[in-house]
């Protein structure tokens, strides 16, 4: 077709414009015609376009969905959110229908916030969702995530926390602790899922994460001034970090061979069941995923540990004295091992309740792979499943006097299933809770044998929304404890 002609041009350029949205609008019709004829649950699309976004990002998280619960069902409502038709599940009823039907009923969504900060420029369809193939496969790594890996990780996980508290904390009258446990859960990650340990590189991608964590569950909008916006330049220049470093690893696996230490190692090593190797951009990919993964929900969890334990010094003390407990047991010097970790048991406790006060991720999506029919109503296939912790955790039933910080709780009866579940639940549990377990009790063994504190502002206020995070970063005023060595 000659396009140097301008009325074939945009005769061509109509002609597909008007072929587009025809179809666009038939679909729409189409979808809206068959929405009419089933049962949907009760609710409210909100406002045109926008929904109810603004309410659900910037509300109180608890207050949002527990309004729509008194209004419409304790069991399930819909809204629009993110762009999303969207049903909410309630309850543990919810919780267990979704972490029963996973792969069968329901497939994984991201906002596209989130899809946005974690697509690969050469991957024009790819996120750092891993194919559930390749999910499965690098859970059951050799020397990863697995508990007889996990055992030895103890040891090296007790010396870099000794080092970042000496080099960060030993010796300051007020640190932001917000930060400093981002710093060292990155510090981590960086470590045992890339074998990284340069500190430059570490501390600009604490900042870079930090920037895009901001952003996850957002609009997405990419405007000067605006969370995403700054999102959205801080992800290209982590990719630039991350696939710079494993060039490099892939250059040194080849020139000393293929010895697997590591998340990174082994994504380059070793092929998926199908035989196929990964390539090098997806490879960056799932390992910023996987450290994005470990770098939000561990550092909230600490962060807030540490402003409960500033709040209630009778529940500090507690864990002093377990710790110390196990500090006697020790040799001078000798690091904690996976023994010790499960003496924790009271410290375990603390963080657990922080958790179920404050989680630090609210609640998670996911796709109806197909119509499905719950609680009487149908929700219609591409509809957006919404399930969130904050209709169980602050529930009464299971949990009296909800709003008390109460780790003892845990000691006197085990919680029903499905009521308080920060790792998820089901085949999508978190692969990394062992680990987490073991970063967060290596940082309280150290922390409050080493120091005491209080919050410089009690009143700190914590953000709504989704990822919850405490607006000036938690600063908190240090007391050196006397030497137990």
């Amino acid at each position: 077709m000659d396009y140097s002609n301008p009325y074939i041009f945009l005769s061509t350029l109509l002609a597909i414009f008007t072929t587009t949205t025809f179809a666009f609008l038939f679909s729409a019709y189409k979808s809206k015609s068959h929405e009419k004829s089933i049962n949907l649950p009760p609710g409210s699309f909100g406002w045109p376009i926008i929904g109810e976004t603004f309410a659900f990002l910037h509300n109180d998280h608890k207050k949002f969905v527990g309004d729509r619960m008194k209004k419409y069902s304790s069991k399930i409502f819909k809204t629009k959110i993110l762009g999303e038709r969207t049903v909410v599940l309630c309850g543990t009823a919810g919780h267990k229908f979704v972490a029963s039907n996973e792969e069968k009923l329901f497939a994984a969504w991201r906002p596209h916030s989130m899809q946005k900060l974690f697509r690969s420029s050469n991957q024009k369809a790819a996120s750092t969702i891993m194919p559930r193939q390749m999910e499965k496969h690098v859970s059951q790594a050799p020397g990863f995530l697995r508990a007889e890996a996990l055992v030895g990780y103890v040891a090296a996980m007790d010396s870099i926390v000794l080092d970042h508290l000496k080099k960060h904390w030993d010796g300051k009258q007020v640190v932001e602790a917000h930060h400093l446990t981002q710093l060292l859960v990155l510090t981590l990650s960086a470590k045992f899922f890339m074998g990284l340990e340069d500190s430059c590189r570490i501390d600009k991608l604490v900042e870079l994460m930090d920037t895009m964590m901001l952003a996850l569950h957002t609009i997405p909008l990419n405007i000067p001034g605006t969370a995403f916006h700054r999102a959205m330049k801080a992800a290209p220049a982590a990719r630039e970090i991350i696939q710079s470093f494993v060039k490099e690893k892939k250059e040194v696996m080849a020139s000393t061979g293929n010895k697997i230490h590591d998340l990174l190692s082994y994504m380059i090593a070793t092929p998926d069941p199908t035989g196929r190797f990964m390539p090098e951009n997806e490879i960056t990919d799932k390992i910023m995923g996987s450290v994005a993964a470990s770098f939000n929900s561990p550092a909230m969890t600490t962060t807030f540990i540490l402003k409960f334990l500033g709040e209630r010094p009778d529940i500090y003390d507690k864990v002093r004295i377990e710790q110390l407990e196990i500090l006697k047991s020790k040799k001078s010097g000798e690091a904690l091992n996976w023994d010790d970790m499960q003496k924790m048991k009271y410290s375990w406790n603390v963080a657990l309740e922080a958790m179920r006060l404050i989680p630090p991720l609210q609640g998670t999506f996911r796709e109806a792979a197909t119509d499905f029919t719950y609680q009487g109503y149908t929700i219609p296939q591409g509809w957006k499943v919404y399930w969130t912790v904050s209709t169980t955790t602050m529930n009464p039933e299971y949990f009296p006097a909800p709003e008390e910080f109460d780790p003892t709780r845990f000691e006197k009866a085990t919680p029903p299933p499905y009521t308080n579940i920060p790792f998820g639940s089901g085949p999508r549990i978190c692969p990394g809770k062992d680990y987490a377990r073991l970063q967060i009790l290596s940082f309280m063994h150290h922390l409050v044998i080493r120091f005491k504190w209080e919050l410089v502002n009690p009143n700190c206020k914590i953000t709504g929304g989704m990822n919850p995070f405490p607006v000036d970063g938690l600063k908190v005023r240090l007391q050196a404890q006397p030497s137990q060595a």
